[in-house]
């Protein structure tokens, strides 16, 4: 039964996500934190924080390493195929359609309206992690990592995998 748990689990959101990999993890941490609780938001968060500093996409990254916590080995497969085959079947499906269409304005308009719901989608995960990070760390560390992160990024143009490694280790030295 967990195994078909793990599928529906990184199936569904697969299938109605779109936009990539960022767009589904809201859609993804619904399904793990809210409807099985296999996970708490923060314990979500970290393996987020954890799969964003390592090289390929986010969401099969984030369904191998939830669905090996989950149940093992066959989980991590389980839950990989869940998230890959659907969206490829998909692909391959509509790419021929949208390939037909590709000048149509309704096509282009169609593009437009998503890129808005994924905006959204991103800011209520935003809203989210700095909304855990506020009841577990406080307003201090919260505040303080935000800043430094977003001042290596934006000023100092440092790769997002080491400004995660750094606030991962500032947690683990002063928060855990």
């Amino acid at each position: 039964m967990i195994h078909w748990e793990l599928f529906l689990a990184f199936f569904i959101p697969n299938i109605i996500g779109y936009g990539g990999g960022p767009a589904i993890i809201p859609l993804i941490e619904a399904e793990v934190v809210g409807r099985y609780g296999w996970m708490t938001s923060q314990e979500f968060a970290e393996t987020l924080a954890l799969g964003n500093t390592l090289p390929s996409p986010i969401a099969t990254k984030m369904a191998g390493q939830i669905g090996f916590d989950v149940a093992g080995a066959s989980g991590a497969l389980v839950a990989g195929l869940a998230t890959v085959v659907p969206s490829l079947l998909l692909m391959l499906g509509a790419l021929g359609l949208l390939y037909r269409y590709r000048d149509s304005p309704r096509v282009k308009r169609m593009s437009q309206w998503v890129r808005p719901v994924i905006a959204m989608m991103m800011a209520w995960l935003t809203w989210s992690f700095f909304s855990e990070g506020l009841e577990t760390s406080g307003l201090f560390h919260t505040l303080l990592i935000g800043s430094l992160a977003a001042l290596a990024l934006l000023r100092l143009r440092i790769h997002p995998a080491f400004i995660v490694m750094a606030a991962l280790a500032y947690g683990g030295l002063f928060l855990g």
